[in-house]
């Protein structure tokens, strides 16, 4: 008996007779919403004209779902997109028997675009950033990245909840009385809620990063606050893969005999926050 768990089974989403708002993209609304609330008082703070916040968004959502998207495609699942290559950029898989949007494609399923990788986002979206900071601000790529790394922080917060309401991304079994049993994959055991662990955990990161930045000098330094968001996130990343069920296989040989492909995608960008919060500080312009 799993006193001590939670049974999991939520609803896909928000019912709306026509259409069904599912909870992860509700979360991901939520998300981009809040953050740009949020950046504006930040930018107002910097003295930077709102009229950009327009061009940020655009940067960062194309950047984080072209990244997200080729992460997992690369980093997790090239044995199968391997031989399947227009369902990397198409919404659609490959089903026997399937028709769909109105029975005008045979064998082909909507399915929406399934699989993200948040360390693909990682680097496009740094990459966006030095273009969006050298043509739009005329300031240093880093002062961009410190403050965008707090929104970036309760960002993961959200997106992890919508994982745990789509009972994705799920820990290994606890072996316990303690934790969540997800009954919409058809199970009766608990597991680690993973993705909570990882939401509450981002959740506080923010905080603190929020609070850096408006009551200490620490956004003077140029790099410190991105470097502590790629410490501690990844870091946290890290440590939590260790109660997560693998998601990419074949991975048994060398390094990955001690981590796994998470963790070791985890590794350089633990360092790269190691080295901008500890190097020579320089002041933003």
């Amino acid at each position: 008996m799993n006193y001590l768990a939670i049974t999991w089974d939520p609803s896909l989403g928000i019912n709306l007779g026509f259409f069904t708002i599912r909870w992860y993209s509700l979360m991901f609304v939520t998300a981009f919403l809040l953050g740009l609330h949020l950046m504006k008082k930040i930018y107002i703070k910097d003295g930077i004209p709102v009229e950009k916040l327009d061009t940020l968004f655009m940067y960062t959502f194309i950047s984080m779902l072209i990244g997200m998207r080729l992460g997992d495609v690369f980093f997790y699942s090239w044995d199968y997109y391997q031989n399947h290559l227009l369902e990397i950029i198409l919404p659609f898989k490959q089903r026997e028997g399937a028709t769909a949007l109105f029975g005008l494609i045979k064998g082909w399923e909507f399915t929406g675009f399934t699989g993200f990788a948040s360390h693909g986002a990682a680097i496009t979206i740094i990459f966006a950033m030095y273009l969006y900071a050298k043509k739009h601000l005329q300031k240093p790529w880093l002062f961009i990245l410190d403050r965008l790394a707090i929104m970036v922080a309760l960002a993961g917060f959200f997106i992890r909840f919508g994982n745990f309401f789509n009972s994705e991304i799920y820990g290994k079994e606890t072996n316990s009385n303690f934790g969540v049993i997800f009954k919409a994959n058809g199970e009766d055991f608990a597991r680690h809620p993973t993705q909570l662990y990882e939401a509450f955990s981002y959740l506080a990161l923010f905080f603190v990063m929020w609070y850096l930045y408006w009551k200490t000098d620490k956004k003077q330094q140029l790099g410190y606050l991105f470097g502590l968001f790629m410490l501690v996130l990844w870091t946290l990343r890290f440590v939590i893969e260790f109660l997560k069920v693998e998601q990419a296989t074949g991975r048994e040989e060398g390094f990955f005999n001690l981590f796994n492909t998470g963790q070791v995608l985890s590794i350089p960008l633990i360092l790269v926050g190691l080295w901008l919060m500890f190097r020579k500080i320089k002041k933003a312009v």
